[in-house]
């Protein structure tokens, strides 16, 4: 099993504390893994196993806990007399009226509770207003590189390479890159052992979040227009977007829908955490802005299964893969707006930033021209980088050149000033 530390080291502060801890992600990324670690981790640190609850909503064997006032009964009865009682609830919002259980266990102090869910709706509505203030939420991605490396070393630990022979050898990381570049890090998908099977896997989890995560749950009647849009946004990630741009493309394609259609599907697509939309940053106004959004599909896997399979893609891959590694460091992430151009990621924790260019190869001298020279408008000292696939770096002009391996490799590297 892979104990994903990262997202752990950002929760533990608040495991004993009366906070609502809430933890969105996209269908199938492993969220209910990460909540059974962090129940692991309880016990771990001296909390007694029959001080924890630990319910699966989407479990025949808790079905009956789907009503609100029977949940909140079962709950209550598991709350000792001078002591806290552990509630880690996945997949909550299968709970109708749920927001009141959590916030009348919240009201009453006796409690830590986590929640999971597969929609932002989790962070809307009637829970946010009876919360306010008073929840921390923790966005979970799939697999970044290294968890999938340490997946993959898990998996083929103690395996005999003798069938590869003449070469005799397990997966190099180069090979290792090139296959998560390919399939991405949905946990389902590494699971599989040939592409036959991961494609097949990438297919249903593309067909439940649309089925299950948007159409279900938005009762949207019609798939088709939907899915349209959604095709869209997962083949041009990376790219600019806004709702008449997609609406105009797909009327010429004779896919007719309106802008106002798909600003609303847009909406939906972005609540399932399958696509995000990402705001401009002006950094010498230092205001974000709204009116443009870049769009990142969540999962490298799913946009190899909608992209356009003649066109050469490697730029928004790269781009795309560096965007989620950053969401998963629990960083915020803009797309940068200078006086005379862009910057492709402003990235941001608390008060401190760095500004970050993206490049498949530095191909040729205007290619090194183009991406370091992206900064010579910013007039702050922040650090700056350059991430790009080459083999050998350099850095110019007091902006650092990083591996993609490297970056992807070791969180160290990126420095935020």
């Amino acid at each position: 099993m892979v104990i994903r530390e990262s997202y752990l080291e950002r929760i533990r502060p608040f495991y004993h504390q009366n906070l609502i801890k809430v933890i969105v992600g996209v269908r199938r990324c492993g969220k209910s893994v990460l909540l059974r670690q962090i129940c692991d981790d309880l016990v771990s640190s001296g909390i007694t196993a029959s001080d924890i609850t630990l319910i699966n909503f989407e479990s025949f064997e808790h079905k009956g806990l789907r009503d609100a006032d029977r949940l909140y009964r079962y709950l209550k009865e598991r709350i000792v007399p001078h002591g806290k009682a552990y509630f880690l609830l996945d997949e909550i919002q299968l709970v109708e009226g749920f927001e009141d259980v959590v916030n009348s266990l919240h009201a009453e102090g006796e409690s830590s509770i986590f929640v999971t869910g597969s929609n932002s709706r989790l962070l809307a509505g009637e829970l946010a207003t009876l919360l306010s203030g008073r929840y921390v939420s923790f966005q979970v991605m799939p697999f970044n590189f290294r968890e999938y490396v340490q997946y993959r070393r898990q998996s083929t630990d103690g395996l005999d390479y003798s069938h590869n022979f003449p070469f005799n050898y397990a997966p190099s990381p180069e090979s290792l890159l090139q296959d998560y570049l390919r399939w991405g890090g949905f946990p389902l998908v590494c699971a599989q052992s040939d592409d036959d099977a991961r494609s097949v896997v990438i297919d249903d989890l593309y067909t439940s979040i649309v089925l299950r995560d948007i159409m279900d749950r938005n009762n949207v009647a019609k798939g088709e227009p939907l899915q349209n849009v959604l095709n869209y946004l997962i083949a041009n990630s990376s790219n600019f977007v806004s709702g008449k741009k997609i609406a105009d493309t797909l009327t010429s394609s004779n896919q007719r829908i309106s802008a106002t259609k798909v600003y609303e599907y847009l909406q939906f697509i972005q609540d399932a955490f399958i696509v995000s939309l990402v705001e401009k940053y002006d950094i010498s106004g230092k205001t974000p802005l709204k009116y443009e959004k870049k769009g990142f599909v969540c999962d490298l896997g799913l946009f190899h299964a909608k992209k356009n399979p003649s066109k050469n893609e490697f730029s928004h891959i790269t781009e795309t893969v560096v965007y989620n590694e950053l969401v998963s460091r629990g960083l915020r992430v803009y797309a940068g707006k200078t006086s005379r151009g862009e910057i492709d990621f402003v990235v941001m924790h608390g008060e401190k930033r760095c500004y970050i260019q993206v490049a498949y190869l530095m191909q040729d001298e205007s290619t090194v021209e183009r991406e370091f020279g992206a900064f010579d408008h910013v007039r702050d000292a922040y650090p700056k980088y350059v991430i790009s696939m080459d083999p050998i770096t350099q850095d110019i002009n007091g902006v650092r050149h990083l591996r993609l391996y490297d970056f992807l490799m070791d969180d160290s590297l990126l420095a935020l000033g």
